[in-house]
């Protein structure tokens, strides 16, 4: 993924671009050839870096009684994530199962991505948040996001499967 470092960066583009990005490994993955197994050990990476951000950072940045649904929904549906992700992870990519349950993760990826955040949570923030709150918070989960990146964060993801990210009370 390509690092943003101008000052227009904002926590909503910075997530709406990483959901592009995990699409494109999807692809890689789905088209096959000799890239296959470091495409998705590079899709798990993100997916678990992601959702890491966005639980420690800014859901909790994020939630108020207008997103408070939306919100809990979110960590629910992170949570079904990492549990197929955690299967993926004990897989062989030959594995007969493997392509049926990553199409699993693809449309449980799809909804949360594009229909749940992009399509609802981020309209709600980008009126009730002003650009530098944005601006902050992106480089926040940015910093937080190459952080994790370097670690192989797919790694902590069978541990992250029995609740629920934790929210604020």
């Amino acid at each position: 993924m390509a690092k943003r470092t101008d000052e227009t960066l904002n926590a909503l583009d910075l997530l709406t671009d990483q959901h592009a990005y995990v699409d494109s490994l999807f692809e890689r993955i789905e088209g096959g050839g000799s890239g296959r197994l470091a495409a998705f050990v590079e899709l798990a990476d993100n997916i678990a870096a992601h959702a890491k951000i966005e639980e420690t950072l800014f859901y909790p940045r994020v939630l108020s009684s207008q997103t408070s649904d939306l919100v809990h929904e979110s960590v629910e549906e992170h949570l079904a994530v990492k549990r197929v992700l955690a299967d993926l992870l004990t897989m062989d990519l030959d594995d007969d199962d493997f392509d049926a349950k990553l199409s699993v993760l693809k449309e449980q990826i799809s909804h949360h991505a594009h229909e749940e955040e992009e399509g609802k949570l981020f309209p709600m923030l980008r009126k009730s948040m002003d650009a530098d709150e944005l601006a902050g918070l992106g480089n926040e989960l940015l910093a937080m996001f190459e952080d994790l990146i370097g670690s192989a964060p797919r790694n902590q993801v069978p541990k992250e499967t029995r609740e629920a990210a934790p929210l604020p009370a």
